[in-house]
């Protein structure tokens, strides 16, 4: 018995010691090293590009930060950085008159309650004829397929998917404007693809053509949407309204100022964008982010109506981008259907 005892813990010792032998062996020798990998992740979006664009997309390295993110794999792929939530308050603004709240970034002096007491140059009429335009410049910018707190590989800010990128949000608001009678055109060509590079120059082709075919065309509203990000930390900008979140709304206009020549028109366009953002302020407090005064041109020379809206940032769920684009509508009619 006592054999049998002795036999029973020697083969128990003998196999503990080989278990853990072979188990040194194989994480040593066998088992797949883990490592730090650096993810190539490319930057499409300037949110304010030049309009002759000769510079290429820039390459970022976004290092995983496992201390910051809690999931390493999803079922949307790996986890590449979180998401950060922000509303971006009036209080940025270095300009604010009834209800108007500007970030002038030119050399320039404004005068809100001017432009929005002098009359626009340019009447809407309710006829057969097309009176807006909308287009994207950057037609395959994208968002998150859902609202969460991280983004993955997975998570393209870019596809050719009109039902997923910022095309659809035109598309939502020309269908609005026409539901009540302002003919509006929704133009879906991919200015920015297969090449980024130039977006704006074709986008200029696009809207030529359009105001030759329609002379009768007064505004022309070129929907981008915004990127934000540090690192590997993107942000989405919302607000609740009405009890729903939106993504936050930011006008986007140029002016004849810094190195920016032959835009004398510059001061029309603001007339517009000035009563816009009004009225998004009166209907829908914090939706809008203060208007962006900025010393470029984004094809807004070619009339005296044009305007460039960002919805959201890449960072947005698609449904909060729009249900804000079904709010920028509403805005839209009231700022220039009566």
């Amino acid at each position: 018995m006592k054999n049998a005892s002795f036999l029973f813990r020697f083969v128990l010792i003998f196999v503990c010691i080989t278990f853990v032998f072979g188990y040194g062996i194989y994480s040593i020798f066998l088992r797949p090293q883990t490592e730090n990998k650096e993810v190539s992740y490319i930057n499409f979006f300037a949110p304010f590009p030049l309009e002759n664009e000769k510079k290429s997309a820039t390459s970022l390295q976004v290092q995983q930060n496992e201390t910051n993110v809690s999931i390493a794999v999803s079922a949307s792929g790996e986890v590449l950085g979180k998401v950060l939530e922000k509303t971006i308050k009036n209080s940025t603004a270095n300009l604010s008159a009834s209800g108007v709240h500007i970030k002038n970034s030119t050399d320039l002096t404004i005068d809100i309650n001017e432009l929005l007491s002098s009359k626009l140059g340019y009447t809407i009429e309710k006829n057969s004829a097309p009176q807006v335009l909308i287009l994207h410049t950057h037609a395959t910018e994208s968002f998150l397929s859902e609202d969460r707190d991280f983004y993955t590989a997975s998570d393209n800010p870019r596809t050719t998917d009109n039902n997923s990128n910022i095309t659809h949000l035109g598309a939502v608001v020309s269908g609005k404007l026409n539901s009540a009678g302002i003919i509006a055109i929704h133009d879906e060509t991919q200015h920015d693809y297969p090449s980024y590079s130039e977006s704006y120059s074709r986008a200029s082709k696009t809207i030529k053509a359009y105001l030759k075919k329609y002379p009768s065309i007064k505004i022309v509203i070129d929907i981008h949407r915004d990127a934000i990000q540090s690192g590997n930390e993107k942000t989405k900008l919302t607000t609740e309204i009405e009890g729903k979140k939106a993504a936050q709304i930011m006008l986007v206009m140029g002016s004849q100022s810094g190195n920016v020549k032959n835009f004398p028109n510059w001061k029309e366009n603001l007339k517009l964008a000035v009563r816009l953002q009004k009225n998004l302020e009166s209907m829908y407090p914090t939706l809008a982010r203060p208007l962006s005064l900025m010393s470029r041109s984004y094809n807004e020379p070619l009339t005296t109506g044009s305007m460039l809206i960002e919805i959201g940032t890449d960072a947005n769920a698609f449904s909060e981008a729009e249900y804000s684009a079904d709010l920028l509508a509403n805005a839209i009619i009231k700022t220039i259907g009566s």
